[in-house]
């Protein structure tokens, strides 16, 4: 635990639920740090949000005990998220933010809601290009609300909608040779060799997994090497298809250093999830995106079509992929280097390096507008301590 200030600005981040929530609020946390904030990550107990703050130092860490909505689990749910509400207003009670800003998913509203009654000033970044449910009713009761995609600024109804672009953490840059060597030491990988990544996310591995497998023996002569992201359940199965064929491969269930696998990549195989597609653009990385077909509002389908779209990646949605599609469209991504060049280039159009400055920013500066009165005891400061 870091024991609070008495003299910095105390912002919360809810962030928790996903990777794709939890590590954008991760690199505008940083931020935050930056300029002189004490930062409080209020996160789920999914075991990928436990993982994933032990790399946050210097922050406090808050564990809701949060559930989704999710088959018909309602009594859970309500129960979940009025103890998410005590929960929240124990901590905010002990020292109110000057600000909160959720990253989605059901750990936001919880203390979205109880920061606005404790006259906080409160924010909402939505990643996606179509906005879930819960975000689009949230929206109504922030000060503000960030975009990662300029289209889903008017599907929200905040009464400011500032398009930023999807915060991507600071380690994910391009490797140059002597890094690219020492990161395909670490992962047991040929630095000179293409690779391969797949990479199908905490939901969607199994379906992208099943797809892969059904093309291996049509890519099996290739010089390739490939970097194969399971998840728990399939690790056996797809570590054997790989043998079986003799074709070289580092297949592991999770992976914490994704900055490194996809800094020595040469295509990925991946999901649509927003938080993905920023750090792919972050590194220019040509990817074949299958989006998710059971995630919500079938938003995945719509993130990857605007990338289709600009010519920053190729869509191929699951119920199409047959084996011969997949090993066409990756024999081309690999093996024609013009062809990775041109989306490179589109890439970095969708890359917003300033994202999560421009966030940690504007949240300290929207909180200096309003003077908030301070608790006995809660040791917050005034708004003219405020660095925006």
């Amino acid at each position: 635990m870091i024991p609070p200030s008495q003299t910095k600005p105390f912002v919360a981040i809810a962030c928790g639920g996903t990777g794709g929530h939890l590590f954008p609020g991760l690199a505008v946390a940083g931020k935050l740090k930056e300029r002189g904030c004490d930062v409080a990550l209020l996160i789920s107990p999914k075991d990928v949000d436990q993982q994933a703050v032990k790399s946050a130092s210097g922050m406090e860490i808050f564990t809701l005990p949060a559930v989704g909505l999710q088959n018909h689990n309602y009594f859970s749910f309500a129960g979940s998220f009025v103890k998410s509400l005590l929960a929240a207003r124990k901590i905010f009670r002990r020292r109110r933010p000057v600000a909160v800003l959720a990253m989605g998913g059901f750990t936001s509203a919880p203390p979205t809601f109880v920061a606005r009654v404790l006259g906080a000033k409160t924010f909402l970044h939505e990643s996606n290009t179509v906005p879930g449910k819960a975000n689009r009713y949230l929206a109504r009761f922030v000060h503000e609300a960030f975009t990662g995609f300029p289209e889903t600024s008017p599907r929200l109804k905040a009464p400011r909608v500032t398009h930023t672009g999807t915060p991507v953490r600071p380690e994910f840059c391009s490797l140059n040779t002597a890094e690219r060597s020492s990161a395909a030491a670490r992962l047991g990988l040929d630095a000179h060799r293409p690779t391969v990544l797949v990479m199908g996310g905490s939901q969607g591995a199994s379906g992208l997994n099943a797809m892969v497998l059904s093309a291996l023996p049509l890519l099996a002569g290739k010089d390739w090497q490939w970097l194969h992201l399971t998840g728990t359940k399939d690790l056996d199965h797809v570590t054997s298809a790989y043998a079986a064929l003799g074709i070289r491969a580092v297949v592991k269930a999770f992976l914490a250093e994704m900055d490194l696998a996809l800094g020595l990549a040469t295509v990925a195989v991946s999901r649509a999830g927003a938080s993905s597609l920023a750090e792919i653009s972050a590194l220019r990385l040509p990817a074949l995106l299958v989006p998710f077909p059971a995630a919500a509002d079938n938003h995945q389908f719509f993130n990857a079509q605007a990338y289709a779209n600009s010519g920053a990646a190729r869509l191929l949605e699951q119920r199409e992929a047959s084996p011969e599609k997949v090993a066409a469209i990756l024999t081309e991504l690999v093996e024609d280097g013009p062809a990775r060049l041109k989306m490179g280039t589109a890439l970095e159009l969708w890359h917003a390096p300033n994202a999560a400055e421009t966030i940690a920013s504007l949240v300290l500066r929207r909180a200096a507008e309003t003077a908030v009165r301070p608790m006995a005891g809660t040791g917050i400061v005034k708004p003219n301590n405020i660095r925006a």
